[in-house]
């Protein structure tokens, strides 16, 4: 089930599904470790006897979040009940602390007794050995603990401070269910102790005069120690859960900062949109840098493992975007994560864990005919190259690039001297999309964009020796792209060059999405007519010619696949693929008029979202509900880069009728659109 709910501080990650369940709760860092383990946690009422669980059929949901902030806006009507349930979640901005408001409603026109229950599964360390929950009478809380892993919950209410109903209980031993069973009648065990496979359920009494309404909240925190969360308990004691709330909200909407921009004719969907995936992009970054692809664990029934690792080039894709914002701060750990990942050699590898440790790999070391080859996406190490250089142009932060010169410059090297000499390529590495091992049009590019930012890099520091080196790379690798890439047959790039057992090259011919890498970083200019004739190919081949539409990544792709066989549907539709078409018209566009044929796709995306603003990997092609993982974190930074590259196109194209230029130019060290002078007194600048 999707995540329609992400709330986040970079230490702690709390996830909540379509139906309000409150389902992953990632730390101490993001993407790991899970202590939920992907199991539910519920939320339930009672009312006058009668039960509901709000996952059961009988609610009415909206589930988003208050405008421009990381802070929940739910809202629950239950006409069997009689009750309105509006509630507000939000973990805080700097404690590893949840925190859950809940107001209730009455409907019926009667006085209403009513219990809201909350039950926690939780795994520490990700698994359910050797747990412990006990009712802490110093704190009045419930607390989960194994080893240095410390959980606390906490309730308030119109009894005041501190746990009022509870049960602790064994789970999955000798068919017990769990403690959320015994909430069912309105009436918790108030057993004090449970150790082994435990959970637990706290609950708050309320008395709701006719019509009128009544809150209650509740708090979980996390620590090492029970020092820690004691800690914890006593600020929210002092502090109250609204104030924790209040101040959460506040900071989210200083960070995301609505007014920094001049929208222009965007639509307001896409403006809220990008301002969403702004801050849900937060949510999925780490405090000590890495990048996480996505946090819905869901995905392990799939394939036995999660998409909560740090890819070099996702993060890449994502850090560059968030620079553009003028988020900087949050990317620098990002580069330094990625400088001191890069191997002796120069290269990065598949993937990483949160903690900088290598992750698991389905790349294998040897080829099918047992020689040895390096196990990677050669873009990955390019793009994070590439994004370093466009955050320079923006920010000139040479204090932070200082650290990490020399490891970017072996990472240069390494792109430099990879190459086949028949060819100028490089040599064959994985695809993007992981399926497939060749020399990758997008890999090229990629490439291409990592060698001349390092020859920028070069320039800069003085390094002139270098940077010829690199520069010579590059463009030998962009005539070779011309040379054996290029199909003239076909008035196409081909997807890849395979190479064989003898070392002669065969063009894999398919249509695929990623094939837009030819011009995207720089290898081939936007309106390079062979880019031209690629990416209408790509509109015309893999547009989803259902209600749904979207781009697919390429003719017949299997990667959770719902319409096999039908002509009309390549693939399932991504939002990744759909926005390069769209980062594609505005980098060619000539006038504004061109400009605008762009908003309709980034409508698109907006009413594809979930009603959160959450955007999964891809869609149903005939349903359009969200498929595989979400939030993607790929899928967001692509919506805010397209939003941002609209926007400096929109400035760019606004020409001055005194002086025949723009009317704003761009100021690099700050991420500045600023008016030239002269506009007010109608005189050209100098």
């Amino acid at each position: 089930m999707p995540r329609a709910l992400t709330l986040g501080n970079g230490d702690l990650l709390i996830n909540f599904d379509a139906r309000y369940n409150l389902v992953d709760i990632y730390w101490p860092y993001v993407g790991r470790e899970n202590q939920t383990d992907g199991h539910i946690c519920r939320m339930g009422v009672w009312a006058d006897g009668r039960f509901a669980w709000i996952e059961d059929e009988s609610w009415q949901r909206s589930i988003a979040y208050r405008r421009d902030t990381l802070v929940s806006h739910v809202e629950l009507a239950n006409q069997t009940l009689g009750l309105r349930l509006r509630c507000s979640d939000g973990v805080d901005f700097h404690d590893p602390l949840l925190i859950r408001e809940v107001e209730i409603e009455d409907l019926s026109g009667r006085p209403r007794e009513v219990r809201i229950f909350w039950h926690h599964d939780l795994r520490l360390f990700g698994n359910d050995l050797g747990d412990t929950v006990f009712y802490d009478p110093k704190s009045r809380s419930l607390i989960h603990y194994k080893g240095k892993r410390y959980v606390i919950l906490g309730s308030m209410g119109p009894h005041g401070f501190g746990v009022q109903r509870f049960a602790t209980g064994k789970k999955g031993l000798n068919n017990a269910r769990g403690t959320f069973v015994d909430a069912e009648d309105g009436v918790l065990s108030q057993n004090p102790i449970e150790q082994g496979s435990v959970d637990s359920t706290l609950g708050v009494d309320l008395q709701i005069p006719a019509g009128q309404r009544a809150s209650c909240s509740m708090f979980l925190g996390l620590g090492e120690a029970y020092g820690d969360v004691a800690t914890l308990g006593e600020r929210v004691r002092g502090r109250s859960a609204h104030i924790y709330l209040r101040r959460t909200d506040h900071y989210w909407r200083l960070w995301v900062a609505r007014d920094r921009f001049d929208y222009g004719e965007l639509p307001e969907e896409v403006v809220d949109l990008f301002l969403r995936s702004l801050l849900l992009l937060r949510t999925q970054i780490d405090n000590r840098g890495a990048i996480l692809a996505a946090n819905d664990h869901d995905i392990v029934a799939f394939a036995r493992d999660t998409y909560s690792y740090m890819w070099p080039r996702d993060g890449s894709i994502v850090a560059a975007a968030l620079d553009a914002a003028g988020h900087t701060d949050v990317t620098a750990h990002f580069y330094k994560f990625c400088a001191d990942a890069i191997t002796a050699d120069g290269y990065l590898l598949h993937k990483y864990n949160p903690d900088g440790s290598t992750a698991s790999s389905w790349h294998p070391w040897i080829t099918r005919e047992g020689g040895e080859q390096l196990p990677i996406q050669e873009d990955e190490t390019a793009l994070v190259l590439w994004a370093l250089w466009q955050r320079f142009l923006r920010r000139a932060d040479v204090e932070m690039v200082k650290p990490l010169f020399r490891s970017f410059m072996r990472a240069a090297d390494f792109l430099a001297s990879w190459r086949d000499p028949s060819t100028g390529l490089p040599w064959p590495s994985y695809d993007l999309w992981e399926e497939r091992r060749g020399v990758l049009t997008w890999t090229c590019g990629a490439v291409v964009g990592g060698l001349r930012a390092a020859q920028s890099f070069a320039k800069a520091f003085g390094e002139r020796e270098m940077a010829a080196r690199y520069g010579r790379a590059a463009e030998e690798i962009r005539r070779g792209m011309e040379e054996h890439l290029w199909m003239p047959d076909l008035q196409r790039f081909a997807r890849m060059l395979e190479r064989k057992p003898d070392g002669s090259y065969v063009p894999d011919i398919a249509v695929d999405a990623s094939l837009y890498g030819c011009w995207r970083f720089g290898a081939f200019a936007p309106d390079d007519p062979r880019v031209e004739a690629t990416m209408l190919a790509i509109r015309e081949k893999l547009w989803v010619r259902t209600d749904v539409g979207g781009v697919a990544r390429y003719e017949r792709d299997p990667y959770q696949e719902r319409a096999k066989g039908d002509p009309a549907v390549p693939g399932n539709p991504w939002f990744i693929c759909t926005l390069w078409l769209a980062q594609h018209g505005i980098a060619k566009a000539r006038s504004v008029a061109d400009l605008g044929e762009s908003v309709p796709l980034l409508s698109w995306v907006a009413r594809h979202a979930l009603p959160s603003g959450v955007l999964a990997e891809q869609l149903h092609p005939y349903t359009g509900e969200p498929l595989s993982v979400s939030p993607l974190t790929w899928s967001h930074a692509e919506f805010v880069a397209t939003v941002l590259a609209w926007l400096e196109k929109r400035e760019a194209l606004d020409i001055c009728p005194t002086c025949g230029t723009p009317k704003f130019f761009y100021r690099q060290s700050r991420g500045e659109m600023l008016p030239h002078l002269g506009h007010e007194t109608g005189v050209a600048p100098a």
